[in-house]
């Protein structure tokens, strides 16, 4: 498709706002009386609807602004040419699937697209495109190109969505496996734990639960009972997810330390694209959305051609 088309295709998807304030409409001549004689003013969007059973007798005369103030002047000769618009189309589809005319859009100085109805039932809601142009002073008109073009109501694919992109959290199973993201804007550089005997160091106390502001806390049969529960989940260290994984959640980065004796065991996750996102995981546990782990990259370089350049002669041996 040409640069014409695409530049055409971006002007379609533009806000309506923004197409309302650089167009302007003009009458067609014969059907609605013009607004001054012997003035042609530059008109937007002129494309009938395809609905209701007037818009055959409407071929509007338009034009569009291609910049700001600047206004494009319909070309009277380009716009009369319908037929030579319609022989166009109908010389690569065929005469039964083009419908009406719906009117003209004037693209820039002695240049004009033409619309009809497709009325092929597969593709309800398109329309059939032909840009016509002549030269300065001449009077022959030139057939630039036919395309079949999605209208406002026309059924078309959904948008693109990219593969790395198409996945969404909780899509993610036992055998699956995300790719790594070096620049994660989830996570940062961490640091190396060493070894610290200093007298006040925390991690040297054997009683994590202090319980400061609260009346109670765990007691150990309590801590235990927890620890069982979380052990033995689906986000425990005997899970299917686990047993699958190649990293365990103790060197994702996205584990969060909890505070307590049970940190030493267990965190909590905080992968969006892990099965167990907000849930408490075991350090041994694993999935296949761990921060570090990776795909395995297929290898697309092409294989080393074999020539066969033997020219002896071979031996047969029978036995």
């Amino acid at each position: 498709m040409s640069s014409l088309f695409s530049d055409w295709l971006a002007r379609q998807t533009a806000a309506p706002a923004e197409n309302d304030a650089e167009q302007t409409t003009e009458a067609t001549a014969g059907v609605d009386a013009p607004a001054a004689a012997g003035e042609t003013t530059a008109a937007g969007s002129a494309v009938a609807e395809d609905s209701g059973t007037t818009a055959s007798a409407k071929a509007s005369k338009t034009g569009r602004g291609r910049s700001g103030t600047e206004k494009v002047v319909l070309d009277t000769q380009l716009a009369a040419a319908i037929d030579i618009a319609r022989s166009a189309i109908t010389e690569v589809a065929g005469t039964s699937v083009v419908g009406e005319h719906l009117g003209t859009v004037a693209e820039a100085t002695r240049l004009v697209t033409h619309y009809f109805v497709c009325t092929d039932p597969t593709y309800r809601g398109w329309r059939w495109v032909a840009v016509l142009a002549r030269a300065p002073r001449a009077k022959k008109v030139t057939v630039c190109e036919t395309a079949l073009l999605p209208g406002p109501d026309a059924l078309v694919a959904p948008e693109w969505v990219p593969w790395e992109e198409r996945l969404e959290p909780g899509d993610m199973g036992p055998r699956d496996t995300l790719p790594k993201l070096d620049q994660d804007p989830n996570l940062q550089p961490g640091f190396q734990q060493t070894e610290d005997n200093a007298a006040d160091n925390v991690d040297q106390i054997a009683n994590f639960e202090f319980g400061l502001g609260r009346e109670r806390v765990l007691s150990s049969d309590g801590l235990s009972a927890a620890a069982s529960r979380w052990a033995d989940s689906d986000a425990g260290p005997d899970g299917e997810f686990a047993s699958r994984a190649s990293a365990n959640c103790g060197s994702c980065g996205y584990l969060m330390p909890i505070a307590g004796s049970l940190r030493q065991k267990f965190g909590v996750c905080a992968n969006e694209w892990s099965p167990f996102d907000g849930r408490v995981v075991g350090l041994q546990s694993g999935c296949g959305a761990h921060s570090e782990t990776d795909v395995r990259k297929p290898d697309h370089e092409p294989a080393e051609a074999v020539v066969d350049d033997y020219s002896g002669e071979l031996e047969f041996q029978e036995g």
